[in-house]
């Protein structure tokens, strides 16, 4: 497959393109999949190539958001332990039960995220007043979330996102730092289940982490530098885009 050398040049621009979105509002995957699908790569092989390379941007754009100031490490430290295990036994239990149900329950959820974000129009715009302790926060929603990355994972940037704007209060462009962080944090635990599996394409992986490395220092650097009112109108895209194409693949397809 990757002798034929065209491929590479469309492999480095999907990543570069997801690589940006990613990094500003998630749903990186929704461009990547099924590029490497398209290849001819079976299911098992490109679920795992994908978290290989997403991996590459969420950990550049993670450094960005450290060195840049809009990520404390120190307070984050917690939801990315709990996040880890909950990771863990999401990439356990996905291979014991049938996980389809999900493709039905998650659309439900993105919607509610779109139509309370309609509901509220100031919501990530401006830092809130926290409703529970970090504590609580990263405990409940690192198990929860981790939980969901290594059983099913779509949506999952938009969910933390939402979750750290709703329920720590902060504003979308410190919601979509912190994200990118747990979002590592879930890739790499899942890279080495794949890669242990035997489930990664390498060749094709780095040709497209190439490109998640430019396309997330860009991207990250546009929220840093442009804000709050720069994310939102993207992150709710995204969001709709997710939900549109999970509603597609489970009645449609």
């Amino acid at each position: 497959m990757m002798s034929d050398l065209y491929l590479y040049p469309i492999l480095f621009l999907a990543g570069l393109i997801a690589g940006t979105v990613d990094s500003i509002a998630g749903g990186g995957g929704l461009i990547t999949l099924p590029v490497i699908l398209g290849l001819g790569i079976p299911p098992h092989a490109a679920l795992g190539t994908n978290k290989f390379q997403s991996s590459f941007g969420s950990f550049t754009a993670s450094v960005h958001y450290v060195h840049k100031g809009g990520v404390d490490l120190r307070s984050g430290i917690r939801g990315i332990l709990f996040t880890l295990i909950g990771t863990v036994a999401g990439a356990w239990s996905v291979q014991q039960v049938d996980g389809s149900i999900l493709n039905n329950i998650i659309p439900v959820l993105l919607a509610a995220i779109v139509i309370y974000t309609f509901i509220k129009p100031d919501l990530g715009e401006v830092n809130q007043k926290p409703k529970m302790t970090e504590n609580a926060f990263y405990f409940l929603f690192g198990l929860m979330f981790g939980f969901y990355d290594g059983f099913f994972g779509p949506g999952v940037g938009s969910f933390w996102a939402f979750a750290f704007v709703a329920f720590l209060g902060y504003n979308l462009q410190m919601a979509t730092g912190y994200t990118k962080v747990m979002n590592f944090t879930s890739n790499i635990v899942s890279v080495v289940l794949f890669a242990i599996g035997g489930n990664i394409y390498f060749t094709a992986g780095i040709v497209m982490a190439a490109g998640q490395i430019i396309g997330a220092r860009i991207g990250s650097g546009l929220v840093i530098k442009r804000g709050a009112k720069f994310v939102k109108p993207v992150f709710i895209t995204i969001v709709v885009i997710t939900m549109v194409k999970l509603i597609y693949s489970s009645f449609f397809q």
